[in-house]
């Protein structure tokens, strides 16, 4: 959940609103079982053909899992397919991206190398230097004969104004609203609590980016790698002073057959929204072979009966051997998440979490910190990341599975937004993201159990008003 300031305040009216309305949905609880993740992982490939599990498992193996390794994460992997249903796609290509600037460059290439069409879905579209940008080279593809169509959030782009947007359906870009705060502009149903958190660009059919960066200025600056502390002992930046921090994002850039399956997504939204319908293009082009990554892209929306990423990112919590590497923008753990990263401890996993020390949503901000206790006391490791403003969703478990989407570990995420990721299978983009985890935690003032329980009682009670809060924040 990431908002602009003044859209920060007036969600916090919706809210209220929203309270007597919004039903009261829960999380599954995951359960080890013997008997599931037995069946083989299916592994597909470029041409869509699904490998035998013998070449499965000897793709897995080039992976860099090995031995016992590789026998844990085949069940792992299975177990991910019995909750997703969606196989594991070989022959995609994969690159990482951090931050606002070189993120932006290569989607703008990857805009404006478009021939067919461009579908862009996004929580936050700001009218501000970048959103204009954004709009210029969408509305000049579209001159060019490229059909542009956008999914846009009520509530993540309440301070855009409607011209802004009126400009592009004009040009002949199709534009949808997703879930209006307004009931009467909804189209199908309407349930102001469930947002569309995604952040998904798809050029052409052939390449996305998927990630934690929405489109506004406050991506603009990259992050400092080094320096100054930017506050003392927990005590967070705050949002008027918020606006001056760099903001430090993740996101990545996918090509290969692991496309089609986050174009297909985007076009459930679309219908789903019961939108004009789409113009006839070719979204679904045949797809080659673009690099050797082995990728699954999970979607979760509040219409499934649960979160797909919340159940697959339990499970491998749960069966983690080594390592568990987490950093996350808005970090409210229910109990079973709470729970599982407590039960690694004590199988002697090595879990890390980096969280941040500047907020853009007090409240969220202290709600999360109302769990510290619990976890350091369970043993595992807190940071807060210093000098920006921390809104990367990512996870590298044991060196070789990987996660990076807009997923952040709340009730929001798990249970009201519609949002996505896709993990990524294996030892080289595994070691890329240990290596910017590493990045992170040089710059992060370590929370330690006895320096946490000396803070205040106006934090405390920060903590417990915004504890009160978590399920619907």
């Amino acid at each position: 959940m990431v908002w602009t300031i003044a859209t920060a305040r007036t969600m916090c009216v919706l809210l209220l609103m929203a309270l007597p309305l919004a039903a009261c949905t829960s999380l599954p609880r995951i359960v080890p079982d013997r008997n599931h993740g037995r069946m083989p992982v299916q592994v597909e490939a470029a041409n869509g053909r699904i490998l035998s599990a013998s070449q499965s498992r000897a793709l897995l193996d080039k992976r860099g899992l090995t031995g016992a390794q590789a026998r844990h994460f085949e069940r792992q992997l299975a177990l991910e397919q019995e909750v997703s249903g969606s196989p594991l796609t070989t022959g995609n290509a994969a690159v990482l991206l951090q931050d606002g600037p070189a993120t932006y460059a290569a989607m703008f290439a990857a805009i404006e190398s478009a021939r067919d069409h461009i579908n862009l879905e996004t929580f936050i579209l700001d009218d501000d230097e970048v959103g204009r940008r954004f709009a210029d080279v969408l509305l000049e593809k579209q001159r060019q004969g490229v059909q542009v169509n956008l999914i846009h959030d009520a509530v993540g782009t309440l301070s855009t104004p409607s011209a802004f947007f009126e400009r592009l359906k004009r040009a002949g870009v199709r534009v949808v609203q997703f879930n209006p705060v307004n009931p009467l502009e909804a189209t199908a149903g309407w349930e102001l609590n469930n947002r569309d958190h995604r952040k998904l660009l798809i050029v052409d059919g052939t390449t996305a980016f998927v990630g934690g960066i929405n489109i506004s200025a406050v991506y603009s600056g990259s992050s400092p790698r080094g320096g100054r502390f930017g506050s003392s002992a927990f005590v967070p930046v705050m949002p008027r002073q918020v606006q001056v921090l760099p903001w430090r994002d993740t996101h990545v850039q996918l090509s290969g057959p692991v496309v089609a399956t986050l174009q297909q997504f985007f076009m459930e939204t679309w219908a789903q929204q019961k939108a004009e319908p789409l113009a006839p293009r070719a979204y679904f082009p045949t797809l080659s072979v673009q690099g050797k990554e082995v990728v699954r892209a999970i979607a979760s929306s509040p219409e499934d009966p649960f979160s797909q990423f919340y159940a697959t990112l339990i499970s491998v919590i749960n069966t983690a051997q080594d390592e568990i590497l987490l950093s996350n923008a808005y970090f409210v753990p229910d109990p079973q998440l709470k729970q599982s990263l407590v039960d690694a401890v004590s199988r002697g996993v090595d879990v890390k979490i980096v969280l941040p020390s500047a907020t853009d949503s007090s409240l969220v901000f202290h709600a999360g910190r109302a769990h510290y206790d619990e976890l350091l006391r369970g043993g595992v490791k807190l940071y807060e990341r210093q000098d920006v403003l921390l809104h990367s969703k990512t996870a590298v478990i044991d060196g070789v599975w990987s996660t990076v989407g807009s997923s952040n570990l709340d009730w929001r995420s798990f249970l009201h937004n519609q949002e996505v990721n896709v993990l990524m299978i294996g030892s080289e983009f595994g070691a890329q993201m240990q290596s910017a985890f590493q990045r992170d935690l040089v710059v992060s003032q370590e929370i330690t159990l006895r320096e946490w329980q000396r803070r205040g009682v106006v934090v405390r009670l920060k903590e417990f008003f915004g504890r009160l809060w978590e399920y619907w924040l």
